[in-house]
């Protein structure tokens, strides 16, 4: 594990210290300990690894590793385990600067001292962001040396980035004050995802989709979050005031959608592939303010039944106000004006409490101009072009790039083939390729032989 990009060539046994603010919320439970824990499975972190919850609720550090090794499957438990000696628990408040000097005496007094590297997780409500970093900076905890490849500092902001555009920069300078760009990491970890990173590989890698991936060739683009959860864990209260929009549409999806429709970078440059998708964000448009009715939806779930089992309403759940006008679904219709793109629908769904839990990116690629097949019996050619026509007869079923990021991690292609027969009728079929299967045999053939290759 490496936080500092910029100095790939830290010495080896450099013992290094991941503070986490709000480590009794739901993400530390969820991704970041479990993270760790596949990484410490794996060999990494390097020896001398620590991690330091702080929260402001009392307990003992004992006490935390039990409550995160109980979250944890039972496959991520082994990895926890060789983590857990080096799990520390320290409450108090960001807002305090007194304690902020009380994290300093204990990070002092673990292995590496202040010559070893620092990384500072903001787990926390947005707007304790500023805050946190400022006292961070009076505690000295945020003192960096040019090109330090020990004794470096850096914070990690979750999202989401402020509320709108104006606290967005605010929290921007109030980082500024305290930090140097290189020391902020916003971080978005959809990005993280295997499915996410493939993106760029699949586009840029294989010659054979890239020619068609443009307005000539493609009708109509889809990016479509689906989530079965609510508000479990007491995120309630949290989410009412931040919604579907800024939970997930404005971050992660439009992540997601930069990828799609990015322009090939000169290289793999962070800079560069960042600069690449700003571009297409910068081309993004929203629906004009006289079309937002016709082409958006916000809605909010109701009571109903999710996997066969009785879920409460949004307004019913804890930590939601019972008055609350907040999206748990919305869906938008954009467009992006450029070269590329311009003419192509954009849609964005994303919502909570659905039947099905997915994460997928559809791309549609535009029918042939003639029909020429699947003609019903008895029907003349001149009845069969009036029908296309009128639309009373349509059967031409488009060919579809399907990327699916989660749970199914994989690549779908749909397409036409003739069916068995005398007559031309064609019938779907399509190409899967699937990470898991793919990827678990290639590591039994490594370990067992189990499997042979051509």
């Amino acid at each position: 594990m490496n936080p500092n990009p910029s100095s790939p060539d830290a010495p080896a046994g450099a013992p290094q210290q991941l503070v986490i603010f709000g480590a009794s919320g739901d993400l530390t439970q969820r991704k970041l300990i479990p993270a760790l824990a596949a990484l410490i499975e794996k060999g990494r972190p390097r020896e001398g690894f620590n991690v330091v919850g702080v929260a402001r609720r009392e307990k003992t550090s004992e006490a935390w590793r039990n409550e995160l090794r109980e979250a944890l499957e039972p496959d991520q438990r082994k990895g926890f385990d060789l983590l857990a000696p080096h799990v520390h628990y320290l409450p108090g408040d960001v807002g305090d600067s007194a304690f902020m000097d009380q994290l300093s005496q204990k990070l002092d007094g673990l292995p590496g001292g202040r010559e070893t590297g620092r990384l500072f997780y903001l787990s926390i409500k947005p707007e304790l962001f500023g805050a946190a970093a400022k006292n961070l900076g009076k505690a000295g905890l945020l003192q960096h040396r040019e090109g330090a490849k020990r004794a470096w500092r850096r914070i990690i902001v979750e999202k989401p980035f402020g509320h709108d555009l104006r606290t967005a920069r605010t929290l921007n300078h109030d980082l500024h004050e305290v930090l140097l760009e290189e020391q902020i990491f916003r971080i978005d970890h959809y990005l993280g995802k295997e499915t996410v990173q493939n993106i760029l590989g699949f586009r840029f890698h294989n010659a054979i989709f890239e020619p068609v991936w443009n307005r000539e060739h493609v009708e109509l683009i889809q990016v479509t979050v689906a989530e079965e959860l609510g508000m479990e864990n007491g995120r309630g209260g949290y989410y009412d005031g931040t919604g579907a929009l800024r939970d997930m549409v404005q971050n992660h999806m439009l992540q997601v959608l930069s990828l799609i429709c990015m322009e090939a970078p000169a290289s793999l440059d962070a800079d560069v592939v960042r600069g690449n998708k700003v571009a297409v964000l910068k081309a993004l448009r929203p629906p004009d303010s006289d079309e937002m009715e016709k082409y958006t939806v916000r809605a909010q779930y109701a009571a109903g039944k999710v996997g066969g089992k009785k879920v409460p309403g949004y307004k019913e759940e804890e930590g939601v106000a019972k008055d609350s006008n907040t999206e748990t679904f919305a869906a938008i219709r954009a467009s992006i004006d450029n070269w590329r793109w311009a003419g192509v629908p954009i849609m964005l769904r994303h919502g909570k409490r659905l039947q099905k839990r997915f994460t997928e990116v559809v791309v549609q690629f535009r029918m042939p101009p003639q029909q020429l097949f699947n003609k019903p019996d008895k029907m003349t050619d001149e009845e069969f072009r009036r029908a296309l026509r009128d639309g009373s007869l349509c059967q031409i079923r488009p060919n579809t790039m399907t990327l699916s990021i989660q749970p199914k991690e994989g690549i779908s292609l749909s397409f036409g083939v003739k069916q068995p027969g005398t007559a031309m009728v064609m019938a779907p079929a399509r190409w899967d390729f699937d990470y898991k299967s793919t990827f678990e045999c290639r590591a039994r053939r490594r370990t067992s032989g189990c499997c042979t290759t051509r």
